[in-house]
């Protein structure tokens, strides 16, 4: 009977094999690094519908950041403010101003601003902001010196692995409740002493942090 295949069939089909699990591996691994570190730019400022800038209101006027993120303390989003908070003051301050006339058009009209989302976690992601702050996690831990920003950008990359490094060692990112909005905190030469008994005193399940169904619901 002749040979329906040519004598180097088999080592094509085992190399093909070999290859194909190759690329398969690689592509697996490309995509997991892309993940990981795909997240948005990190210091790119994002185009806001108005030009807002937090080193005038958190900098300059020293504005707290709960007059604007009013829910920081208590639910796990901060909210974005609305119109009427911006109205509270630009009512009466720079009326007219050309670079406040999305302001004054979404007060005239009752529709929201569109803000642009700076950080914009994945769904499968849960995040809470009162969760971190009543534990003593700074504002500023996460999203950088807002106070000197004259736009808006994200500070850090919010990988998983970013957030284990904290979740991991809690001890080294904790400061006192009384610290956390404050922008210009500076960790103590006896960090780790005092992150321990905030740990303690806060009580936060250091077990649990590190879990996959702690941010992963």
């Amino acid at each position: 009977m002749p040979q329906a295949f040519p004598p180097n069939s088999n080592a094509f089909a085992k190399w093909l094999l070999i290859g194909g699990g190759v690329f398969f591996v690689l592509l697996i691994t490309v995509m997991a690094f892309f993940a990981r570190t795909s997240n948005n730019a990190v210091g790119v400022p994002v185009s806001q519908p108005v030009t807002f800038q937090h080193n005038l209101h958190a900098g300059q006027l020293g504005l707290d950041c709960r007059y604007c993120h009013t829910s920081v303390e208590v639910e796990a989003s901060a909210n974005i403010p609305p119109t009427e908070t911006c109205m509270t003051c630009h009512s009466q301050i720079r009326v007219g101003d050309p670079a406040l006339a999305a302001v004054q058009a979404s007060w005239d009209n009752g529709t929201p601003i569109e803000w642009n989302r700076v950080h914009d976690l994945a769904d499968y992601v849960y995040f809470n902001h009162s969760a971190h702050v009543n534990s003593g996690v700074g504002c500023s831990t996460c999203h950088g010196a807002v106070d000197e920003m004259g736009g808006m950008w994200k500070n850090e990359s919010l990988t998983m692995g970013w957030c284990l490094e904290c979740h991991r060692a809690p001890e080294e990112y904790l400061r006192p409740r009384s610290e956390v909005f404050n922008q210009d905190y500076v960790a103590p030469a006896n960090q780790t002493e005092l992150g321990l008994a905030l740990v303690e005193a806060y009580h936060v399940n250091t077990e649990k942090l590190p879990q996959c169904s702690t941010c992963h619901r």
